[in-house]
């Protein structure tokens, strides 16, 4: 969401962004219903003033006058109740529009039209070279016994999977090593519940487009978030923070839920698109500043490049051009690690800076000094995803004997042991 003094002030600006991110939405319709509820407040408003005068004259009026009064009177609320009706109506059809509103994106961001135009920033690590053919994480989980897809299936259905013996206690490690590594780092580690109302939905930008995507307990009228970062963005909402507050750091632990609507026949075997998963999720609110919002975009995304490289894998770091990066985003970095079994690098890491995108959504303020209130810019990043790490980190570390080896950063989670078989 923008101010909507600024798109007034810059409908170019405005259209191009629209334009550049693919959105169809008509800013004309916006100003006009803006300057339609600019109209109806002034009408309101002169009529409400002069019930209110007749009010305090009936009073002292004679009785003719009184009578003259409490008719014109008679009058005015009618009108009254015409226009507040037509006012909400107003209101609800441009406070739809004003959520379809895009960030502009930075000066920075590449220009596209799909994940095909997006840009390789940096490629890190050496690729594994194997004496052996390498086998998929699928073949690897199965002949160890360290998954099973098919009978949960049957129980869950598809996309369904379940992490058995050994690499239960892997996940875990991964996970672990996240959180330790975010704790060190000044982030308030919270164990957030998955369930959310559709207001903190509608705060993030996951709503209204993407509701699609999002599973509805209908009984409760409660959703299940496919990210902490619904939640994180939330808890401050409608609070005016003290300047000395920021930035507030978060690093949110959750079971995270995606209907994946739209992407059957793709990434549907094994552990890459499943409907349920964890993650540790980096969530920041600072000052509405641009360049301390890109100070702590390079420090989230370092964060995550850092945990990859803990894991000793090879990856790359994609800037994503204005067409893929969302409705809400300033700018937007992907990690991508490598996958031997499909010679490809896949996705694993998402890294957002949103300027005050969100915080007019959920009208999350601080305060400047004593009186000048700002809204605050948000941020989020992964910082691990499970199980999807666990493709590149089984596959990039097997041997011909179908072990695992373990990196260095993950044994003391793991018994001191160098390999998983």
């Amino acid at each position: 969401m923008l101010d909507i003094k600024f798109i007034a002030a810059n409908k170019d600006i405005v259209l191009k962004a629209i334009t550049d991110k693919q959105i169809k939405l008509d800013v004309d319709e916006i100003l006009n219903l803006n300057n339609q509820i600019i109209e109806k407040k002034q009408a309101l408003q002169v009529l409400q003033e002069k019930r209110n005068s007749n009010s305090k004259a009936v009073p002292k009026a004679n009785a003719e006058e009184k009578q003259k009064l409490i008719a014109e009177t008679k009058e005015i609320s009618s009108q009254i109740k015409t226009i507040e009706p037509e006012l909400t109506q107003l209101k609800n059809s441009f406070d739809t529009l004003m959520l379809q509103v895009p960030q502009i994106p930075s000066k920075k961001a590449p220009f596209g039209k799909s994940d095909a135009d997006n840009v390789v920033v940096a490629e890190i690590g050496n690729r594994p070279e194997f004496s052996f053919s390498p086998k998929s994480h699928i073949e690897i989980l199965e002949k160890n016994n360290w998954a099973e897809f098919k009978n949960i299936g049957n129980v869950c259905g598809s996309r369904s999977y379940t992490l058995l013996n050994k690499m239960v206690i892997y996940e875990q490690a991964v996970l672990r090593l996240a959180m330790d590594m975010l704790i060190e780092k000044g982030f308030n580690l919270m164990s957030m519940p998955s369930l959310a109302r559709g207001e903190a939905l509608m705060g993030t930008g996951h709503f209204p487009a993407g509701e699609d995507q999002v599973y509805l307990m209908e009984k409760d009228n409660m959703y299940l978030s496919g990210t902490a970062e619904v939640q994180m963005n939330y808890l401050n909402a409608n609070k005016i923070l003290s300047e000395n507050d920021l930035p507030i750091l978060y690093a949110g632990v959750s079971p995270c839920f995606r209907r994946e609507a739209g992407s059957y026949g793709k990434d549907v075997k094994g552990l890459i698109r499943v409907h349920q998963f964890l993650k540790v999720e980096q969530y920041i609110l600072c000052k509405a500043d641009i360049a301390e919002t890109e100070k702590w975009h390079e420090i989230l995304l370092n964060n995550s490049k850092e945990m990859v490289e803990k894991l000793e894998l090879p990856y790359r770091v994609i800037e994503c051009c204005t067409g893929d990066m969302g409705a809400g985003k300033y700018r937007m970095f992907d990690i991508e690690c490598w996958v031997p079994s499909e010679q490809t690098y896949r996705e694993t890491h998402s890294c957002s800076a949103l300027l005050d995108w969100q915080a007019r959504r959920t009208n999350t303020r601080y305060r400047v000094g004593e009186k000048e209130v700002e809204y605050c810019h948000t941020l989020n990043n992964t910082m691990v995803a499970s199980p999807r790490i666990l493709v590149p980190l089984i596959e990039c570390h097997q041997d011909e004997n179908g072990r695992i080896r373990i990196p260095k950063a993950l044994r003391s989670y793991m018994r001191n042991e160098e390999y998983l078989n």
